[in-house]
Formats: structure tokens, sequence, C-alpha cells
């Protein structure tokens, strides 16, 4: 039903293990409530018309399920998907085969969808559109336009950054939809439902634990799981309960909000090295020898979430709570912050 154009990235365990723990069908999907009673009214929609899905873009910080979904997509329509990327479609050619070998009614699923060269924009644009692919054959004034009927399709793209894609390839999306962090409670039905299918004994009070430090997001509270999995089997009964959970995170260096080295380590210099800001994005990632994308993709949207960084027309900026979880002396109120370093993006 189903096939990859590329390989995942990632330890062959892991990806066998995220693959495992992918729900199948709406219905076992937890969270994201609005976003999945829309899709389910897209989704019966278009089989009671017996038509393929619209083209989907979801967008969002990464790790809250933007990939899972569209393999349940695939699942609830019955009909296969390839997958890719948009850095390994460097040319049109490369997009021209994976589009004709795709059959009536499949998915298309690009991740990182803005990463998608100009060249292979001008492709996708009418296979969006009129399911159809334009091949220039020959050169010069010999030169001349063919174009093949594509089967009806869906595009499933994905995004971090939703501002970089371009318009016209935004404006080609019939549905569009936002993934926010997960609650609390949706992210413990998570952890609960993935030590089921791990087979791993855990106590409520050791899933909230785990749940709590996931960051809103799947994708870190299902490693944080498995690495809790690995200590309560050297280490304890292979029970997981609270003290394991709290001690498995404690030699990983999460603190009980979830915060990791990288992530207290953009605060600590943000407010020891320059005064709490403001401070440009690309000065913070070159004092932590980091790519501002990393900081930008990965630290920054929990930091916002918590209240601990803002964001301002000068740089970024830490608050009150920052901080007070870090133990440091908050600034006076007349003491007029610096301002360090260009703002980037």
């Amino acid at each position: 039903m189903s096939d990859r154009t590329i390989s995942p990235q990632g330890r062959p365990e892991e990806v066998v293990v995220d693959a495992a723990l992918r729900p199948q069908r709406l219905n076992e999907m937890l969270g994201q409530d609005r976003l999945r009673e829309n899709l389910a009214i897209l989704i019966q929609a278009a089989r009671a018309r017996g038509e393929p899905l619209d083209h989907v873009l979801f967008y969002g910080p990464p790790g809250l399920g933007k990939t899972s979904l569209a393999w349940v997509l695939s699942h609830e329509m019955g009909v296969g998907m390839k997958v890719s990327a948009g850095p390994a479609i460097e040319r049109a050619g490369d997009l021209a085969a994976i589009l004709t070998n795709l059959r009536q009614g499949d998915i298309l699923f690009i991740d990182e969808v803005h990463r998608l060269g100009r060249a292979v924009e001008e492709v996708l644009y009418p296979a969006m559109e009129d399911f159809a692919l334009d091949i220039v054959v020959g050169k010069g004034p010999s030169a001349r336009n063919i174009r093949l009927k594509l089967p009806r399709f869906t595009l499933i793209g994905a995004t971090t950054r939703l501002a970089l894609m371009t318009a016209p390839l935004r404006a080609r999306f019939g549905a569009v939809y936002r993934f926010d962090f997960y609650d609390l409670p949706a992210m413990e039905g998570i952890v609960h439902r993935a030590a089921g299918l791990l087979q791993v004994q855990a106590t409520p009070e050791g899933i909230h634990e785990i749940a709590r430090r996931g960051r809103g997001t799947p994708r870190v509270a299902l490693r944080l799981l498995r690495r809790a999995r690995d200590f309560a089997q050297v280490r304890t009964e292979g029970v997981i309960t609270a003290d394991s959970a709290t001690e498995a995170l404690a030699l990983l260096d999460i603190d009980d909000l979830g915060l990791d080295a990288l992530d207290r380590a953009v605060l600590g210099r943000i407010i020891r090295d320059f005064r709490g800001g403001p401070v440009g994005l690309e000065t913070i990632a070159a004092a932590l020898s980091e790519e501002p994308d990393t900081i930008m993709d990965v630290v920054e949207p929990y930091l916002l979430q918590l209240g601990f960084l803002e964001r301002t027309p000068r740089g970024r900026v830490a608050t009150r709570k920052a901080y007070e979880h870090l133990g440091e002396a908050y600034p006076e109120s007349g003491e007029q912050p610096g301002l360090f370093g260009q703002e980037g993006n």
C-alpha cells in the first residue's frame, strides 16, 4: 500500500520503533482536537464524492506529528503514500520521476516543503492544479513542450517554517492546518499508549513525570520514554516509576520543565553574557557554536511557550520567569538592557 522514496533518518531500530508507535487511524490520535475534527470532515467528504483528498499543508514546530498524520490520512483513504523531503528533490527531473510513478488517489508527502528549489516548484504547479507534467524535449529552436497527464493525487506538504514558503506554492494547497503543542492530558495519553505498545511497565506517576517533561511534543516524550525504559531495565526492577523516571531524566540533564542543556545554555547566555538582551539570533548562535536554525526551530518554540523568552524588533529578551527558573537575580526596574548583535529572522 505504501512505500518510501527516501530512507528515513535515524538509527534503524529507532525508526522501526517510531513507525510502530504511529497511530494508524484518526480515532487513535490524541490531542489536536480541532485539527482532527477538520480532517475527519475532509476525509468523509472526499470518500462520499469518490475523489482523492485536496492538497493539504501542515505547519508547526517539529515533532508534533505532521508525518504521522500524513500516514493516517493514507490509511483512512486506503491509498499508497510516497515520502520525500524538500532538500532531497534537487532537480525537476527528480520530481518528475516521483510524479509519474504515482497511482490514482496516491498521496505524495514532502517534508520541509519550503526547501524545494524554484525550478522544482515550477514543475509542481501544473501537477497540483491540472494534474499534468510539462516536459521540454530538445534544445534551441527545435525544442517543444510535451504535456503528460498525471493521475489525480494528493500532495501533503509539511513545514516548520511557513513564512519561507513561496506565496504561489502556499496558495495551491486547498487545506492548511497548524499544529499546536499538546496539553498535559494528551501527552500522558500518548506516553501511556506508547508504553503499552512497547510492553513497558509504567506507573501512572512515572508516565506523568515523562509527559510533563516532554515539552508538549510527542517525539520528545517518546524519546524520553525509551530512555526511561533503558534506565528502569538496568537500574530498577524494569518498572518506570516516578522516582526512576526522575533519575533517568536527570542523567539526561532534563529538568522539571523539560528544559535540556541547550535550552538552559541559550537562556544562560542571554542572561549572564548579554544582561538579558535584547540580543540577535546570530549572536546567540555564535556564542554557543550552534546553527541559528537549530535555536530558532528547536529551542525557541518551547521557551516562547513557557514565557521564558520574548522576540522583539531588537532581538531576543529573557523574561523574569527565565531568571527565576535559572535562579538568577532579575535586573532592577530602572536598569536599561543592552543591545547585542543583529537580529536574525
